[in-house]
């Protein structure tokens, strides 16, 4: 890429930010970095390039999207974030909210169901540099245990209610943000592990891709 467009990128970058994140009050400075560090035009399709940084989604292939900007900020923020923890992601996508995780969190496990998906966002993030994450190619609806438990777990696809298999792997002061409801419209949810109970808040209403698998939304 030409040190031209490298600018130009970097400049909607923060534009991005202050726009679309600051100014929806967000100030997790954890979050305002990494959202400021990754490329995300690096994980969309080279025709949307131009677009990577609009405030919305974009799709990605297989009816896929990588979601909205300032959704990937709220929802990491949600997770309380400070860098020496082990996150797992369901929903890995493109790899640009694992990419995002990855740039606070120690390490991510990330797990996609849709295999070519998860292929290419794998070697996407290792080209990047992003060697603190793995990629899974798994039903994602039921965790993944041998790697748990979790000190944060993300939900990047609308569950029809929060799935049991990743409250069991949260750990003990763990936090979970999933996008809970019907298929047209979901509420994001955050969940506390204590004590052996579980908090739950309800965020943000918003619009996420089906979660496919045993405790999502069967495929038709």
């Amino acid at each position: 890429m030409l040190r031209t467009e490298e600018a130009e990128f970097e400049a909607m970058r923060e534009r991005m930010v202050c726009d679309q994140i600051l100014r929806r009050g967000i100030v997790d400075e954890p979050v305002l970095r990494a959202m400021r560090r990754v490329p995300r035009q690096e994980f969309v399709p080279p025709e949307l390039q131009k677009e990577a940084y609009k405030d919305g989604p974009l799709p990605i292939g297989e009816g896929q999207t990588i979601s909205q900007p300032y959704i990937v900020a709220y929802m990491t923020a949600r997770l309380g974030l400070v860098g020496g923890e082990k996150v797992l992601e369901i929903g890995t996508g493109c790899g640009y909210q694992a990419a995002v995780l990855a740039s606070i969190a120690r390490e991510v496990h990330s797990v996609e169901v849709h295999s070519e998906l998860g292929r290419a966002a794998s070697e996407r993030l290792a080209r990047l540099g992003y060697c603190n994450v793995e990629v899974h190619i798994a039903d994602g609806s039921i965790g993944l245990a041998p790697y748990g438990p979790y000190d944060a777990i993300l939900v990047a696809a609308a569950a029809p209610e929060v799935p049991r298999p990743l409250l069991e792997q949260l750990a003990e002061g763990g936090r979970m943000v999933v996008p809970v409801g019907r298929q047209e419209e979901q509420l994001i949810l955050s969940i506390r592990r204590s004590s052996g109970e579980f908090i739950v808040k309800r965020g943000e209403s918003c619009r996420f891709v089906p979660l496919l698998g045993r405790y999502g939304w069967r495929n038709s």
